[in-house]
């Protein structure tokens, strides 16, 4: 047994002689790779829990005052890398609320594309791992083969599968190709009866129903308290959703339902994300049904050649263009001195990027609030009283990404 007061973690000793503390993590299946649990035992009930983070700690926040926003958009993958081409759909909003850059119509419905795959990927990777840590493997099986359907498509947007950098100040880097909507058709009309087959092994599995009922209740009332976000928040019985709430992106557009559940524990949270791909796979239809012709980058507006990179093509074969390229990616005065907060519904709840300039090429602070991170608060309020079994579904149902809260 190692010991728990390494990195000067001060955890207050409880208990009588059959009290203990262990270590879970930081390199454990179910933390994640790299979140540490500090637990302090009386018997098999768990009397304390002291989540321990910053083993990834990489400074992004730091790095980008040093970068210029186009610069740092790759950055944006390795927040959620789980869901990477929503995180540069939320930091391109940002930039462009900082420059005052309007995203052009068509633009905007291919970033909702992103981002509702994306919100699809993240909770498909999040219930199969949450199922294969409870011993249900084959469910983990079939959402990588869902997962792998919508990486091929993503592949096709940007040519990566992974880190994808995809959004620019003013657009996206591309159009989609043609390829694209017949896969994304496809993808739309049997992706519900693949959700019907997750819920057919799940949703009234006694064993699934008794390791998840009851277990890892958050109160409404403790998610205003802690800033919770996203699924969670909505599985404790509040409705919120950024896109709702504050639509962007044209998302005032789209019809679609916030589920939300009543008791706030961990089959409550299965279920919301269960709904939410849904939602995401409805809102994609209505994409497909209605979205605009135009242009995927705007370049017309008053001072975007400060801030929008001209088109690849002029820059290989204009010298002007070639200038600009240069003149937006190094030393200019691009960003306005000023200050702007844009927040986004990201898979894992509220991802707000919050950006002030004095002027030049890069911001002068750069902060980012990631809902992994304030997520995790809760684990010290609801783990206690609980035993060590139980943490594998509380942690699952919670799905947190650490490297959205090690930023």
């Amino acid at each position: 047994m190692s010991d728990a007061r390494t990195l000067d973690v001060e955890v207050p000793e409880q208990g009588g002689a059959e009290s203990m503390m262990i270590n879970m993590g930081p390199q454990h299946p179910s933390t994640h790779g790299v979140l540490r649990l500090i637990l302090q035992m009386d018997g098999e009930e768990i009397t304390l829990c002291e989540p321990v983070i910053g083993y990834l700690h990489r400074g992004k926040e730091k790095i980008g005052e040093g970068y210029s926003l186009h610069k740092f958009i790759p950055y944006t993958d390795r927040l959620d890398y789980l869901a990477p081409l929503a995180n540069n759909v939320a930091f391109a909003y940002a930039g462009e609320k900082l420059t005052g850059v309007e995203c052009p119509p068509r633009a905007q419905a291919i970033r909702v594309i992103c981002s509702e795959l994306s919100r699809i990927s993240a909770h498909l990777l999040g219930l199969g791992a949450y199922a294969m840590d409870l011993g249900a493997m084959t469910v983990f099986l079939w959402t990588f083969r869902e997962r792998e359907s919508i990486y091929t498509m993503i592949e096709r947007i940007c040519g990566a599968r992974f880190t994808t950098s995809y959004t620019r100040i003013g657009g996206v880097e591309r159009d989609l190709p043609e390829d694209f909507w017949t896969r994304l058709r496809e993808f739309v009309r049997t992706f519900p009866g693949r959700v019907d087959e997750y819920e057919a092994m799940l949703t009234r599995n006694k064993i699934w129903v008794r390791r998840t009922q009851g277990v890892g209740v958050i109160t409404r009332e403790q998610c205003l308290q802690f800033g919770l976000t996203g699924p969670i928040l909505r599985a404790s019985g509040v409705e919120y959703d950024v896109r709702k709430a504050r639509p962007y992106g044209g998302y005032e557009n789209y019809e679609f339902e916030i589920p939300i559940g009543t008791e706030g524990d961990c089959y409550d949270r299965y279920l919301v994300r269960i709904e939410e791909m849904r939602q995401s796979n409805r809102i994609l239809e209505q994409v497909i049904e209605t979205i605009p012709s135009g242009p995927i980058m705007n370049r017309e507006a008053e001072g975007s050649l400060k801030a929008v990179l001209p088109e690849k093509t002029k820059v290989l074969t204009n010298m002007e263009a070639l200038i600009h390229q240069f003149m937006v990616g190094t030393e200019s005065d691009v960003l306005p001195v000023g200050e702007c907060l844009f927040s986004a519904e990201n898979p894992k709840g509220e991802l707000g990027f919050y950006l002030r300039s004095k002027g030049g090429d890069k911001p002068d602070r750069l902060r980012i609030r990631g809902p992994s991170f304030a997520n995790l608060q809760i684990l010290r309020e609801i783990v206690p009283g609980h035993m060590v079994a139980d943490i594998m579904a509380i942690l699952g149902s919670i799905d947190f990404v650490m490297g959205e809260c090690d930023r």
